[in-house]
């Protein structure tokens, strides 16, 4: 969340980049009046506790002089109960400017482009040339059908819409391309890997910004347990440090994992949904990393390149998107989105958003840095991206290595992890 001394002292850029993000102004609004009447109930209980202890003082020095107290005594206790009275609405107070807090997104950056539609989005460059072919490429839902590689219907009936099952070489290309990444991430990028769990709290949800504003798209267990399945591994791997004040000699701290993710996908079933176009259960190899507000954007690009490398290693057509004010996360100051280019759809295909929070999470989470021994600490910064999201990625994949005889090519890098270097 936003710092609330920056949004006290700088109503206007929060009010602008609310508005370019899509947000209700209303929330600006409604924190400065809360903020307003936190003050003037602080400066109340101030002088209500001066003016009790003044009181408790005059009663002392009557008693030594055995005079009456009984008036002043009742006096004490009425100010007393005020006082408890302004605490209690205080505490609501905070409750509530809290909750609003929570419920303001954070601002874009000076390098994130104005505007609040997805027509704002710069595409940066193209990678990679689009393949030729001699034959009309088909969807990968053919493809995968026709190999007996993914049962999407057998999927559904197991679990429902937008669940699939992986058969045969296809449960064992999804099992490669994890291993693959996480070993291109771990041996070559600089990363520690971490298993996490699958679950998480409301607490650590609260601290990425998938609460409170998106509780309606995560599978949540119970209210007895009340656990929500992960919606992505950056849930779990940022929250690994919540409440720690780390060592800036041990910044930057870089962290990938495995997960599966579970969203409630929004979008009625066509064409735009059909296959693994969009899934309620999907693999993904996350990114995440911990550094210094002076590091950030540097490291946010390295993190982008990191994501790229993936893409390039398998041959794939990419293009890297410059994300507007209006298309970024709730919680993202700037974010680049990777797409593939899948043929058989026709589509470019987003497998990575790359982004830089700054400190929005990590004050959320409470996580926190001493820059150096017995400084006072501050917020570290946090990014993260997909290196990369599997669903799209195995799209792009079978359409782009897709034969005329219906069988499928495995790239390269892949075949040592696959066994075999084509799909038949």
């Amino acid at each position: 969340m936003l710092d609330a001394k920056f949004v006290r002292a700088e109503p206007e850029k929060v009010r602008q980049g609310l508005i370019y993000k899509n947000a209700d102004p209303a929330l600006l609004d409604e924190f400065l009046r809360l903020d307003e009447r936190r003050r003037a109930l602080l400066v109340q209980v101030e002088q209500l506790k001066a003016e009790r202890n003044a009181r408790s003082e005059e009663i002392a020095r009557m008693k030594r002089e055995k005079k009456d107290v009984s008036a002043e005594i009742e006096q004490m206790r009425q100010v007393s109960q005020r006082i408890k009275e302004l605490d209690a609405e205080l505490d609501e107070i905070e409750r509530n400017l809290t909750n609003v807090l929570m419920n303001i997104p954070n601002l874009p950056h000076e390098t994130t482009p104005l505007c609040k539609d997805e027509s704002g989005n710069k595409i940066l460059r193209y990678e990679g040339e689009p393949r030729k072919f001699n034959f009309d490429p088909v969807p990968h839902w053919e493809l995968a059908t026709a190999l007996d590689i993914i049962d999407f219907e057998r999927g559904s009936k197991i679990a429902g819409s937008g669940f699939v099952l992986y058969k045969g070489l296809g449960a064992k290309l999804e099992r490669a391309l994890i291993n693959w990444m996480l070993d291109v991430h771990t041996q070559e990028h600089g990363y520690t890997e971490v298993f996490p769990p699958f679950l998480v709290n409301r607490r650590a949800m609260t601290g990425t910004g998938q609460l409170p504003k998106f509780e309606f798209d995560m599978y949540h267990t119970d209210k007895d347990d009340d656990l929500f399945l992960d919606p992505t591994a950056e849930v779990p791997v940022t929250n690994i440090y919540m409440d720690e004040i780390l060592d800036a000699k041990d910044l930057p701290i870089y962290l990938t994992a495995y997960t599966a993710c579970f969203r409630r996908e929004a979008g009625a079933a066509g064409k735009e949904t059909r296959g693994l176009l969009r899934v309620h259960q999907f693999d993904k190899v996350e990114l995440v990393k911990f550094c210094t507000p002076e590091t950030s954007y540097d490291e946010h690009e390295k993190l982008l390149a990191d994501a790229e490398d993936i893409l390039r290693r398998l041959k794939l057509p990419y293009r890297v998107v410059l994300l507007c004010s209006g298309d970024i996360s709730f919680a993202a100051a700037k974010c680049y989105d990777l797409e593939l280019y899948a043929p058989g759809v026709d589509k470019w295909l987003e497998v990575s958003s790359c982004s830089n929070f700054e400190a929005f999470q990590a004050r959320r989470a409470n996580i926190r840095y001493r820059p150096e021994p017995g400084a006072k600490p501050e917020f570290v910064h946090t990014l993260n991206a997909s290196g990369v999201a599997l669903p799209r990625l195995v799209v792009s994949l079978l359409e782009n290595y897709q034969r005329e005889d219906g069988t499928v090519e495995v790239p390269e890098v892949l075949r040592p992890y696959v066994g075999t270097d084509l799909i038949a």
